[in-house]
């Protein structure tokens, strides 16, 4: 949640990329340049999600270090399962960037309660948060330009998992973690008021979190400034950090599709000097 707060206020002063969105503002599709790496990303994610969680018991010897182990497999599989659903009932494919965030999605929402709750809620848990993110990522890219689906896997999902602890967590953990019996959720005792004091948490976290992000990208984008120039963003960060394309197929035209798409936006524009042979032919190609 925090993440994600910071990520809005950054997102609504830098704006959108370039060319998401059109004329008749309907947003256009920016793909990622390498699904294998987001699966890659995904998974090595997953495995460090049990090391942040379980991890929290500071004692892997304990009952409580498998409890919790248990909790977050069955939140983050939860999570895969719903953004599978919802990805298949919305979108008529199965979105593999969707599923993959539907895990993150997951894993965020069962961070909060994988310490008061028993196992068999988290499951739930997780599949909510994985209808959540797709719902959510379809429905934010309609107005921003959050590339990751960062508000939606951690921010929507990020509230559902704090508000469900107020939900399902367990009388005997909250005595576990020195609350009482009587902070148990709205489950088992029937009282809102663990709910609301969630509520009051997610409230105050955003609001605090969102003035000081924002005000500290504000005075990054009046000073040294938060984005990169037009023509640097058209060549691309390859381009101008490092003088060449980070794919072969990009130095190779097609005749079939066109030279010109695979150059950049800007042809006029002129990295930085290279040192390397392939870079130099580049830069000629990009000077040209």
């Amino acid at each position: 949640l925090i993440g994600a707060t910071g990520a809005l206020a950054a997102l609504l002063l830098l704006g959108a990329r370039k060319g998401k969105f059109g004329p008749d503002g309907v947003p256009r599709a920016i793909p990622g340049h390498s699904m294998p790496l987001v699966g890659l990303g995904t998974i090595i994610l997953f495995i460090g999600w049990f090391g942040f969680n379980p991890g929290s018991t500071l004692n892997a010897e304990d009952l409580r270090f498998g409890e919790v182990a248990v909790v977050t497999l069955l939140g983050g599989a939860g999570g895969v399962i719903g953004a599978f659903i919802a990805s298949t009932l919305m979108q008529r494919t199965i979105d593999i960037g969707m599923v993959a965030n539907g895990l993150i999605a997951g894993l965020v929402a069962i961070t909060a309660p994988s310490g008061y709750i028993e196992a068999w809620p988290a499951p739930i848990i997780g599949v909510i948060a994985g209808l959540i993110v797709v719902a959510g990522v379809l429905a934010i890219e309609k107005r921003l330009d959050d590339p990751v689906g960062a508000l939606s896997a951690h921010g929507l999902a990020g509230i559902w998992g704090t508000l469900s602890c107020g939900i399902f967590t367990s009388p005997r953990l909250a005595q576990y973690n020195a609350f009482g019996e009587e902070a148990g959720g709205l489950w088992y005792s029937g009282s809102f008021a663990q709910l609301g004091n969630q509520a009051i948490g997610i409230i105050a976290t955003f609001a605090f979190v969102f003035a000081l992000s924002f005000l500290t990208f504000f005075l990054i984008k009046v000073t040294i400034g938060l984005r990169v120039a037009d023509e640097a963003e058209d060549a691309g960060l390859d381009i101008v950090e490092h003088g060449m394309y980070g794919y072969p197929e990009q130095f190779i035209p097609h005749p079939e599709i066109g030279a010109a798409s695979h150059g950049p936006a800007v042809p006029s524009f002129s990295p930085a000097p290279a040192s390397s042979t392939v870079s130099t032919a580049h830069s000629s190609e990009v000077t040209a």
